[in-house]
């Protein structure tokens, strides 16, 4: 059943995307085929659109290449029909081995075709440069490389992921500079827990230029659904488990009793108030997250129908601050 989801504008790109992006970096790791298929159907039934992934995924699973998460996606296309009802955001630059990375001209010209093939699609609405780890290839050229691909019809739009407010403010005067598409929007770490680098200087800056934000982690590896409370709770998720961690401290705890606060307050729970919470914020169009199951998925798509009233985000604020 779809219902109606209030669509958000994405930078200047002319993209039009749900205000909650799911991440495929689970397609072909924790996810297997069948699983990712009926998250997508579930997905996109519920009237979201918008689905972001890389070249890369999932390359760091043992017998795994990379490209596995954007065949899947290409697999469930071409059985669904739905190419033309999703908004696909992959991303170019990482190491895919064998020398295959970076941003230069070359490099982006043959990775897109390789993606273009996985995805079973002959166009992306927006690649994004993975990072901006590639020093030794002019921000002039990487852009050009893009404003080719435009040309040709296989990109729609272009954004950056992990650039730091410097860099993303040098490639947007670069393409103001030469003329050159610019960079629509930016894929940052943000969280409730992970708020200062993003609030201190990139968010300023997407405000300003007006570019579409929608960042990643948006759960800190699960730690705001509430699931890790104390350090026994770690060992359930083995190397996850270990990535959380971190936030097990005084304010970690403080965030999840303020979340557990507002989800008793609305009949929701912790997964939900935090993304809704992001949904919230005026610079950020849409977060990501991933499900591994339907009943994960619910909580997502929960989220994106989820008002949170003045007092509950000063709430958040403040137990995050």
């Amino acid at each position: 059943m779809t219902s109606s989801i209030t669509t958000r504008k994405l930078g200047r790109s002319g993209l039009e995307v749900s205000p909650l992006a799911f991440g495929g970096n689970v397609f072909g790791w924790s996810a297997d085929e069948a699983t990712s298929f009926r998250l997508l159907d579930a997905f996109v039934g519920a009237g979201l659109n918008f689905i972001d992934t890389a070249d890369v995924y999932s390359r760091w699973v043992p017998g795994n290449q990379g490209g596995e998460s954007e065949a899947i996606i290409g697999k469930w296309f071409k059985r669904s029909g739905k190419r033309a009802e999703v908004v696909l955001a992959t991303k170019v630059g990482k190491d895919m081995g064998e020398g295959r990375k970076g941003l230069s001209r070359a490099y982006i010209e043959r990775a897109v075709d390789a993606s273009l093939q996985r995805l079973q699609t002959d166009y992306i609405d927006l690649y994004q440069s993975h990072d901006d780890e590639d020093r030794d290839t002019p921000l002039e050229e990487t852009l050009d490389a893009y404003a080719r691909l435009i040309k040709a019809g296989k990109v729609r739009a272009i954004g950056a992921s992990n650039y730091s407010a410097a860099r993303l403010a040098e490639a947007l005067e670069t393409s103001r500079r030469h003329n050159l598409p610019r960079y629509e929007s930016l894929q940052p770490h943000y969280n409730l827990y992970t708020r200062s680098e993003y609030e201190a200087e990139l968010e300023p800056l997407v405000l300003r230029e007006g570019l579409g934000v929608f960042n990643y982690y948006a759960l800190a590896s699960g730690f705001l659904s509430g699931k890790y409370r104390s350090e026994a709770d770690l060992a359930k998720s083995g190397a996850r488990g270990q990535r959380v961690k971190a936030y097990l401290d005084a304010r970690g705890l403080r965030i999840l009793a303020a979340l557990d606060e507002v989800a008793a307050r609305t009949a929701t729970n912790p997964t939900q108030v935090a993304l809704a919470w992001q949904i919230a914020r005026p610079s950020i169009t849409a977060p990501i997250a991933s499900a591994t199951s339907l009943a994960q998925l619910d909580d997502l798509i929960a989220a994106t129908r989820l008002p949170l009233s003045a007092g509950d985000i000063a709430l958040l604020d403040q137990a995050s601050a």
